[in-house]
């Protein structure tokens, strides 16, 4: 069994974890604010597990596992109903029409706390549907029920011509 990483590799690990999981981090909750803070939070949880990290390659997933598991804990407190989103996103990984932006971001924040975590771990993250399940603690079932109602709603608020029928990313 290989050891487990040092403190200079967590520290190496922050540097290149950092804007992913933020990237993620907002995508959850829409706020700059709170994404920073489930950030930190996360990463301050995987620091205090750092010698249960197998790997330095296996730092990335239980990361984001912390990330999404600390989101669900505060989705379930009374004052994350309160949430104020903001119109702005963090850049782009990719190549997107950033006309779409404040129509999509406005469409996720319809979304119940559980379905916008689906989505972002299966079409941002691209984690399959196993992967999602088990960093959100459910069912497979329940995440192709998820993923399936939130497209729909999506769907319903974007149109056809931003998330096409087909999309069901298994």
């Amino acid at each position: 069994m290989p050891a487990p990483p040092t403190d200079d590799e967590y520290a190496a690990f922050v540097q290149t974890a950092w804007p992913r999981l933020y990237r993620t981090a907002y995508l959850l909750l829409g706020d700059h604010g709170m994404a920073e803070d489930l950030v930190q939070t996360a990463l301050a949880k995987t620091y205090a597990s750092w010698r249960n990290v197998r790997t330095y390659e296996a730092a990335g997933g239980y990361a984001r596992t912390t990330l999404v598991n600390t989101a669900a804990s505060w989705f379930r407190k009374p004052s994350w109903r309160r949430e104020v989103a903001h119109e702005t996103l963090p850049a782009a990984s990719y190549d997107e029409d950033p006309s779409d932006r404040p129509a999509i971001l406005a469409a996720l924040r319809l979304l119940a706390p559980r379905q916008r975590a689906v989505i972002v771990l299966r079409f941002y993250e691209d984690l399959s549907v196993a992967q999602t399940a088990s960093a959100l603690g459910c069912s497979e079932g329940t995440v192709k029920s998820q993923t399936s109602d939130a497209l729909g709603r999506l769907r319903g608020v974007l149109g056809d011509s931003v998330i096409p029928m087909g999309a069901t990313h298994d």
